[in-house]
């Protein structure tokens, strides 16, 4: 038995919550991953997971014996990293996450530039409107926007962005200018389905919420076709403010409804709780932090 890969198996086990989820995070067949915890049960003798409805659950003995293993494996990853000089220059693979709209127009650029500065460090950027999970994902690096929930991840804000509902000029010229929420039950209305519900809006107004329902007379799956459509005249839309600021700017698209708009939604640059921070991972930070934030700022209107 291969104790270190029998201690990856079972931590894996413990954090995804399940020995099936733990075999899609290692790629191994179920079977191999509920075969290696036993053969560690039995060279251990004694019982470290106990298999129940509501998932898996530690022993005391599984407590402990997580406890140490985990200790045991971070410092073998310490001393590979700085094997592999990965604390005296930046070098090595990152794996970055952002949603695809921003990641093509705002991380992509700061990464190409980042991949100039930084020879030895390869990037896999993977731009995805899920949320992704860092274990699961094996992700290093995600941009969230929106609120983050409480966790061990050390978030780095980078703005807000506004969310925005927007029309041609002629599309107003032809149906009139919505004053309040209510009135989007007259107009037409173009919902992506990735972002908000195809039927219901929420707005603020004197700090409470505003829930606005409306028929959609028109639902893609992607805020490129929403803001295609809208150009074309075809209704409103919502989207944040990065995704039209230069429609905005150049007049092909007007805000409406500003006066009900939610409040700014932040923008994070995510990343895991590390004793020591990896050169490459701590460079791609202090390289793209400023300049997103540069980017963040120029698009605010």
């Amino acid at each position: 038995m291969d104790r270190l890969e029998a201690m990856t198996t079972l931590l894996a086990a413990v954090e995804c919550g399940s020995l099936s989820k733990a075999s899609r995070h290692l790629r191994l067949p179920l079977a191999t991953v509920s075969r290696k915890v036993a053969e560690l049960e039995t060279h251990l003798n004694a019982t470290l997971l106990i298999r129940s409805a509501k998932g898996l659950e530690m022993t005391p003995a599984g407590r402990s014996y997580v406890t140490a293993a985990k200790s045991i494996l971070e410092q073998l990853t310490e001393a590979e990293r700085a094997a592999s000089g990965e604390y005296t220059e930046p070098k090595g693979e990152l794996a970055v996450t952002a949603p695809i709209m921003f990641g093509r127009m705002h991380m992509l650029p700061a990464v190409t530039r980042f991949l100039s500065a930084f020879p030895e460090v390869a990037v896999n950027l993977v731009l995805t409107d899920r949320v992704t999970h860092f274990l699961d994902d094996q992700v290093d690096v995600a941009l969230r926007i929106g609120e983050l929930p409480d966790s061990s991840l050390i978030a780095t804000r980078l703005g807000s962005v506004r969310r925005l509902v927007c029309a041609a000029p002629d599309y107003m010229a032809a149906n009139g200018v919505p004053k309040t929420p209510d009135d989007l039950a007259r107009h037409s209305v173009i919902s992506f389905d990735g972002v908000s519900s195809p039927t219901t809006w929420i707005f603020e107004s004197e700090g409470s919420e505003i829930t606005t329902s409306f028929r959609s007379r028109l639902s893609v799956n992607t805020i490129d076709a929403a803001i295609e459509a809208g150009l074309g005249g075809a209704g409103l839309i919502r989207t944040n403010s990065y995704q039209v600021e230069d429609y905005v700017r150049s007049g092909r698209l007007a805000i409406v409804l500003d006066a009900f708009e939610p409040a700014p939604r932040p923008v994070h640059l995510v990343y895991d709780k590390q004793n020591r921070l990896p050169l490459k991972l701590r460079a791609f930070v202090d390289f793209v932090v400023p300049r997103l934030r540069e980017r963040l700022e120029h698009a605010a209107f």
